[in-house]
């Protein structure tokens, strides 16, 4: 797997190449000091995942990242938010603008890894707590409103039911079993539901769900 770091202090990024390289399946393609470098640097190396702090000089990491998921030509790049600032606040924008997954900087050495091979692999991946506090954000906003019905024009019936288990963090194996369907259908029906929303993958099909209504907090 080839990694991009972003991060201003050098010396984070010489801890986490360290994690990286020891791992033996992972390689530190190029490093950015700020959002700006991070963007380029994603351009011309192509990685499979860039590991984005948030705050950093002359363009931050969620403006960074939303320049990065909005990039046809970086469809396949995946960026892993790793922060000191477990803010609602960032949580809640750095899914809105694309990130694949959400940890802090005081996790284990081997969850990091973990998290690089996750969200490489196309999954999803949110720090313990943090799916708690993207509910709390929507729970706050109340009612989505109209918008939110024909949001969900595009999708079937089927389509909405996986939505909403995923927006509740099911599996595909757990969708299949509370949706009477074989697990390789409900990758189906996530890919499609994907396709039709524009969401990059899980993590943001789980924003749409709530965002939607379709899933609440509590339920």
């Amino acid at each position: 797997m080839r990694v991009l770091l972003a991060d201003d202090q050098a010396v984070v990024r010489a801890g986490f190449r360290a994690l990286m390289e020891l791992s033996g399946d992972m390689s530190v393609v190029a490093e950015a000091a700020d959002g700006l470098q991070a963007v380029e640097l994603a351009r011309s190396t192509r990685p499979d995942v860039v590991l984005m702090d948030v705050r950093m000089p002359r363009e931050d990491g969620l403006a960074a990242t939303r320049r990065i998921a909005a990039d046809p030509g970086l469809a396949d790049v995946r960026v892993l938010v790793v922060t000191t600032y477990e803010v609602d606040e960032y949580v809640f924008e750095a899914l809105r603008a694309g990130a694949a997954g959400f940890v802090l900087k005081d996790i284990e050495p081997d969850e990091l890894r973990t998290a690089v091979r996750t969200v490489a692999a196309g999954q999803s991946l949110l720090a313990p707590g943090v799916t708690r506090r993207v509910i709390e954000e929507f729970a706050r906003l109340g009612s989505p409103g109209a918008a939110a019905a024909e949001r969900l024009a595009p999708l079937t019936d089927r389509e909405r039911e996986v939505l909403a288990a995923v927006g509740r963090g099911l599996s595909n194996d757990e969708i299949g079993a509370a949706l009477h369907m074989s697990p390789l259908t409900a990758k189906t029906h996530v890919s499609r539901a994907m396709m039709k929303l524009g969401a990059r993958d899980r993590a943001q099909l789980v924003v749409i769900a709530y965002e939607t209504g379709l899933v609440r907090a509590g339920s």
